[in-house]
C-alpha cells in the first residue's frame, strides 16, 4: 500500500527523496493516532471501571492501590504495547521501526519500574494499618528492593539502547564494584542498621527516643532505609541516619510506656539547723494530724518501751531513742504518697536521705505516677511538691534555699535598728 502512496506521489510531481520524507511521517503520524486512540481508551474507560469497583467494594487494599495510582501507571503500558506491536505492521521503514520499538521497549521499562514503585509503596500502606508494624517496619526493606529494581531497569534499558547483552554490561559492572559500593554506602550501612534495629527490637514507630548528639528528643514517626525521623516535642523535625542509631547511644522510653507507670525522682532541700528532736507538745500536735496518728502511737509506743527497757535518763536529749520532726515529716510524706491517687502502688516506692551538702539535707521522692501523659505527669509531680513545701512550717522545717536579695536586706536592716 505503501510502495502504491509513494508512486502516486512521484506521479504527482514530488521527487523520490520528499516521498519518503512523507511516507515516513504519515507512518509515525499512524503509530502516534494508533497510541493515542489506545491511552485515550485505557484512561477513559478502564480507569474508571476500576475506580467505581474499588470504591464499592468493603475493603482498603483496593482503595490504598487506587490512592497511590498503581492503575494510572499501569495505564501508561497501553500506549507503549500499541506502538510496539504497530511500528513493524505499519512503518516500513526498517531503521525507523527498530527506533519505534526500542524506544517502546524502554517507555515499558520505565513504566514498569514507575508500576512496581507504586505497588511496593501501597504494600507498605497496606502493612502499617496492622499492629505488627509498629514492631517490625518494613519501609527499609521495600527500598532496598525499589533500588535493585531501579538498578535491573536501567542495565536492560541501556542494554536495548546500545543493543548489547545484559551479560556484556554485568561483567563491566563487576570491574565497578568498588565505585558502586561508594555510592550506595549509606544504603548499604542503613540496610544492616534497619536488619539489626528489628532483630534486636530497639527502635519502633511511635517510640519516644532521645538522642542528645542529634539534638532529638522525641516520638520516631518513621524508619527508613537512610533515615530515621523524629518529631520532636516542640513539633520540629529531626532526621538521624540509620546507622547512627547503631553505632552511637541513644535512649529509648519505652520501657517506661509499657510499665505502666512514670518516674518522679526530686529532691525537697532541708535546711539542716531546723531539724531537732520533737517535744511533748509537738508530738501532742502531730497526732492530730490524721495520716500521722497511727504512727504516732506506735512510734511513742514503741520508743518508750525501748527507753524503759534500758533504763535511759531521759533528762538528756540525746540519751535513748527520740522523735525528730524531719523523721516524723519522713512518716507523713510516706503516707501522703500511699494514700496518692495518681501514685503507682506497685513499682518502687522510696522517700530517702541524700547524703548533706552546703545545699542542705535532701528529702529525695522515688515513686512512679499511674498517669504516663506529659501534662498529666507535670501536674502530678508539682502538685506533690506544692503539698510538701506548704506542710514544711507545720513539722517547724524550713526549706534550705540561698538567700535572697530580699533576705539580705532585711539583714542589713534588722543590724542598723
Amino acid at each position: 500500500m505503501m510502495e502504491d502512496v509513494r508512486r502516486w506521489l512521484i506521479e504527482s510531481g514530488l521527487t523520490e527523496r520528499p516521498s519518503e520524507y512523507l511516507i515516513e511521517a504519515a507512518e509515525v503520524l499512524g503509530v502516534a493516532v494508533l497510541a493515542f486512540i489506545a491511552n485515550k481508551i485505557t484512561r477513559s474507560v478502564i480507569l474508571r471501571l476500576v475506580q467505581q469497583v474499588a470504591k464499592r467494594t468493603s475493603t482498603d487494599w483496593d482503595d490504598i492501590i487506587v490512592k497511590r495510582r498503581v492503575f494510572h501507571r499501569l495505564a501508561h503500558l497501553a500506549p507503549a504495547i500499541v506502538i510496539y506491536m504497530m511500528a513493524p505492521l505499519v512503518i516500513t521503514t526498517p531503521q525507523l521501526t527498530v527506533l519505534f520499538e526500542r524506544a517502546a521497549q524502554v517507555y515499558m521499562l520505565l513504566a514498569g519500574l514507575l508500576v512496581m514503585d507504586a505497588i511496593l509503596t501501597s504494600v507498605n500502606d497496606i502493612y502499617e494499618s496492622f499492629d505488627v508494624a509498629r514492631r517490625i517496619p518494613i519501609l527499609g526493606y521495600l527500598q532496598v528492593v525499589k533500588i535493585i529494581i531501579s538498578i535491573m531497569v536501567a542495565i536492560f534499558a541501556i542494554s536495548i539502547i546500545i543493543d548489547k547483552s545484559v551479560l556484556v554490561l554485568l561483567t563491566g559492572l563487576g570491574a565497578l564494584t568498588a565505585i558502586i559500593l561508594l555510592i550506595f554506602k549509606d544504603s548499604i550501612l542503613g540496610l544492616v542498621a534497619g536488619i539489626q534495629l528489628v532483630a534486636n527490637d530497639m527502635v519502633r514507630p511511635g517510640d519516644w527516643i532521645e538522642m542528645q548528639k542529634y539534638g532529638a528528643d522525641g516520638d520516631v514517626i518513621q524508619i527508613t532505609l537512610n533515615t530515621v525521623k523524629i518529631r520532636n516535642w516542640d513539633k520540629t523535625i529531626t532526621t538521624i541516619p540509620t546507622y547512627s542509631l547503631i553505632s552511637d547511644s541513644f535512649k529509648n522510653w519505652r520501657g517506661m510506656s509499657e510499665s505502666g507507670g512514670r518516674r518522679i525522682k526530686r529532691a525537697l532541700p532541708i535546711d539542716m539547723t531546723s531539724v531537732k528532736f520533737c517535744t511533748p507538745e509537738m508530738i501532742d500536735r502531730f497526732s492530730r494530724i490524721a495520716m500521722l496518728r497511727d504512727h504516732i502511737e506506735r512510734k511513742t509506743k514503741e520508743l518508750r518501751e525501748y527507753n524503759e527497757r534500758n533504763e535511759i535518763d531521759q533528762s538528756v536529749p540525746v540519751n535513748g531513742r527520740r522523735m525528730t520532726n524531719l523523721g516524723t515529716f519522713r512518716a507523713y510524706l510516706v503516707a501522703y504518697l500511699r494514700a496518692h491517687p495518681k501514685i503507682h502502688q506497685d513499682m518502687t516506692f522510696l522517700v530517702r536521705q541524700l547524703p548533706p551538702s552546703d545545699k542542705g539535707l535532701p528529702l529525695e521522692i522515688y515513686v512512679f505516677s499511674n498517669d504516663q501523659v506529659w501534662a498529666n505527669y507535670e501536674a502530678i509531680q508539682a502538685d506533690i511538691f506544692d503539698h510538701l513545701l506548704a506542710s514544711l512550717p507545720e513539722f517547724e522545717l524550713r526549706p534550705f534555699q540561698s538567700p535572697t536579695g530580699d533576705d539580705v536586706r532585711n539583714s542589713i536592716f534588722a543590724a542598723a535598728g
